[in-house]
């Protein structure tokens, strides 16, 4: 049996890319600072009361080494009261006041970073879904989504807690090596002679075995995915009598994973030795120095609690501050991500769907006129190459020709999905250019072959092509669709959920679902892609004979492959290798022997 990849959804999330923080990076990433903007009041009192809560939980070890001195009878502290009481109702107090600022830190921090992101999360939504058709296809969906999902969440956790946490660890080193310094100048030196390479060297350590643990966790992740998809192809794995080497796969995998843990449980064990011994070694042999001063009465008791306190806030900060940066880098990754979807160049199409009202009305006539047209991805292919014909208001046109001759694409062009590079499309004789996208989309419906309904009910999906219709309008849509009968079939008759991507209803009724929603839009122009090549019989008999009533006094391109459903179309036009090769009525073309269309024909009905 072949051996399958890794199935991504069950792999562990890949880390966000991190960037180097510099001037450019910096630069890019002040444009998203501007969605603050709006709420800066909040945000530099958030900030504000940030200083103020860590510059007060500085006071704690002087509240503690201050109670502890009183209470042996000596007051070191010229900034406290001399009495326990007196001490402990500062205390209370700055407890109070810490509280109170903590608690509006605290809300207006993640008050402007919710309401900034949702801005953001607005405009990249709104910037996604108007770009050109051509983004999507050089992208893959998860992607993008990823864009919207962990990208900006990584954003929100910086703005609500990264740069709140750098700050406040700021006050506290800072803060915290300057009041060692005042208790003890010789104690402070010691100790930051000790700590640091300490720190430096436990957090590099501590990388490596983090990255141990990912491996871990990728195979243990690649063994799911065994699982998983055995048990998903079972029938197969049975028919192929492939128990064994599914088993063997299988633990193979299993062994990995054991090897990868037991390596990474002799390095934990290496670092917890270290830390047992030289961090706490080196803590004990500053409080060992520090009780020599004491005894030599160079320092009181209180005093070196206090200090043994503020190392742990510097030791502290010193530690988180490399996840903090790292925190920040992966925020500049994303920011950059973000703002590479909000620098593209989107469609002129309508944020505001009051502003979504036809301006230029189109009657109905098309004509391609010397079109040339190679996809931006792959320019080097050409699509369709001298394209030029007239579909008169009210005509059927018919493209047929081979697979990948081009006929797909023109529907394409007529939507404006994409552009031709050389020659003109054009509606009622003026070029396309001369309409908004708003205008021609308004008035072009197209039904495909493969139809998507959104999740929501049947109504909801029916409403799609005219967001304003009433009940009656949505009704009236489903009668002359052939479908409101298997619509009322259902309990919940409109108000039906039909599941993701319409999982819950049949291929024929989803085109009857898609028909009705082109009715309610009552388009100028109306195109058909394949929009009965996968139906049973009954089905396309249905959906054949609301396609008839769709079609009524408005233009029609119908793209198919059964000939069968075109024969009685004003303009049958013929494409081959992107060219037009015949046009003509159905009888007209067969009158041809030569030409591609009987050869087709021929295929089909076995014409002679």
């Amino acid at each position: 049996m072949a051996r399958r990849r890794l199935n991504s959804s069950n792999a562990p999330e890949a880390e966000l890319p991190k960037a180097k923080l510099n001037r450019q990076t910096l630069h890019k990433i002040s444009r998203l600072l501007a969605y603050i903007k709006p709420y800066r009041a909040r945000f530099i009192a958030g900030l504000v009361f940030l200083f103020l809560s860590s510059l007060v939980g500085l006071a704690f070890p002087a509240f503690i080494g201050g109670l502890i001195d009183t209470a042996k009878g000596a007051h070191t502290n010229p900034w406290l009261p001399g009495t326990i009481k007196g001490i402990l109702e500062l205390a209370f107090g700055v407890l109070f006041v810490q509280a109170f600022v903590s608690f509006f830190r605290i809300l207006w921090f993640v008050n402007v970073a919710e309401r900034s992101l949702a801005d953001i999360r607005r405009d990249t939504y709104f910037k996604l879904i108007t770009l050109p058709m051509n983004f999507f296809s050089n992208r893959r969906v998860g992607e993008l989504n990823s864009r919207i999902s962990a990208d900006l969440s990584q954003i929100q956790d910086t703005l609500t807690t990264t740069i709140a946490e750098m700050i406040r660890q700021s006050v506290l080193l800072i803060g915290g090596i300057a009041a060692m310094a005042i208790i003890s100048v010789k104690l402070a030196i010691a100790l930051l002679v000790l700590l640091p390479p300490l720190i430096v060297f436990a957090i590099f350590f501590g990388k490596f075995i983090r990255k141990l643990s990912r491996q871990a966790q990728d195979k243990l992740a690649e063994s799911n995915t065994i699982v998983e998809e055995t048990l998903q192809g079972i029938a197969n794995v049975k028919a192929f009598v492939n128990e064994a080497f599914e088993a063997g796969r299988y633990g193979k995998n299993i062994r990995d994973v054991a090897d990868i843990a037991i390596k990474g449980a002799k390095y934990r064990g290496i670092f917890v030795s270290f830390i047992v011994f030289c961090l706490f070694g080196a803590v004990v042999a500053i409080v060992g120095y520090g009780c020599i001063l004491v005894s030599h009465h160079e320092l009181e008791v209180g005093q070196l609690f206090t200090f043994a306190l503020y190392a742990t806030y510097v030791g502290s900060a010193m530690g988180s501050f490399p996840d903090l940066y790292a925190n920040v880098q992966k925020a500049v990754g994303a920011s950059e991500r973000v703002l590479e979807i909000l620098d593209e160049k989107g469609e002129d199409v309508s944020i505001n769907d009051k502003d979504n009202v036809i301006q230029q009305k189109i009657k109905g006539n098309l004509s391609f006129t010397n079109v040339e047209f190679a996809y931006p991805s792959r320019p080097e292919l050409t699509v369709l190459n001298d394209i030029s014909f007239d579909a008169d208001a009210g005509l059927r046109v018919a493209i047929v020709g081979p697979s990948g001759s081009g006929k797909s694409t023109m529907a394409a062009l007529i939507l404006q999905f994409y552009h031709p590079e050389n020659g003109t499309i054009s509606f009622d004789g003026r070029p396309a250019s001369d309409y908004s996208l708003t205008d021609i989309r308004n008035q072009v419906a197209i039904v495909p072959q493969d139809v998507l309904l959104f999740g929501g009910t049947i109504k909801e999906n029916i409403a799609y092509g005219k967001l304003i219709a009433t009940e009656d309008e949505i009704i009236q849509a489903a009668q002359r669709a052939n479908a409101h009968a298997f619509i009322m079939s259902f309990p919940e008759g409109y108000d039906t959920v039909v599941g993701e991507r319409g999982v819950k209803l049949s291929g024929g009724q989803r085109q009857r679902i898609a028909i009705a929603r082109a009715l309610l839009k009552n388009p100028a122009i109306l195109i058909l892609d394949e929009a009965t090549s996968s139906l049973d019989s009954e089905s396309e008999r249905l959906v054949q004979e609301a396609l008839e009533e769709l079609m009524k006094n408005r233009t029609s391109i119908i793209i198919a492959h059964r000939l069968s459903t075109i024969r009685e179309a004003d303009k049958i036009i013929v494409l081959e290798k992107g060219k037009i090769v015949e046009s003509g009525s159905h009888q007209e073309l067969l009158a041809n022997e030569q030409g591609l269309y009987r050869y087709l024909s021929a295929l089909q009905f076995e014409v002679n």
